[in-house]
């Protein structure tokens, strides 16, 4: 075959490649724009969207329970064992549930946001290899609870001292 016997152009070919190459582009777009709606619209790289999908999920379920008053179930999330109770001598002694009931109950002198009845995360952030989380209780607008969400044991845990997100003014 030579240059002169190419074979002639098939545009209904040529047609249908295109429209198949912009519709798999246009897909591709879609399905990027929903998941970073999906995980909160973090203004951070790609790989690091689920992180916040999880880690905001894991927030909203802990003070939902917080919220009901469900401790068990509060204290599972925060260790992320739904079944801690069945194994209490393989929990950490760091934070035992004694404490985690002196922290988080509706009747303690040392929670210091008093019967939380509302939250809403304000900010989330990647530091270091954490999810920094901001949540305002009870509608407050200074004095964010800083939570981080570990991605790899998908525990929560209090932000270390002295890190906490700017909220702005």
């Amino acid at each position: 075959m030579t240059l002169l016997d190419a074979p002639k152009f098939d545009e209904v070919r040529d047609r249908r490649n295109r429209m198949i190459l912009s519709g798999s582009a246009g897909l591709v777009f879609v399905l990027l724009v929903s998941w970073w709606l999906l995980s909160g619209r973090p203004v951070d790289w790609p790989w690091n969207w689920n992180t916040h999908l999880l880690g905001r999920m894991a927030v909203n379920n802990f003070l939902g329970a917080v919220e009901q008053n469900d401790l068990p179930k509060a204290y599972g999330i925060w260790l992320h064992d739904k079944d801690w109770q069945q194994h209490p001598a393989q929990l950490p002694a760091s934070y035992p549930f004694s404490r985690f009931q002196q922290d988080w109950s509706r009747t303690s002198p040392d929670n210091e946001y008093g019967i939380i009845q509302s939250h809403k995360i304000a900010a989330a952030r990647v530091y270091g290899n954490v999810l920094l989380v901001a949540v305002l209780i009870n509608g407050r607008k200074s004095g964010a609870l800083n939570l981080t969400y570990d991605p790899k044991t998908h525990t929560l845990n209090f932000s270390p001292p002295g890190e906490e997100l700017y909220l702005g003014p």
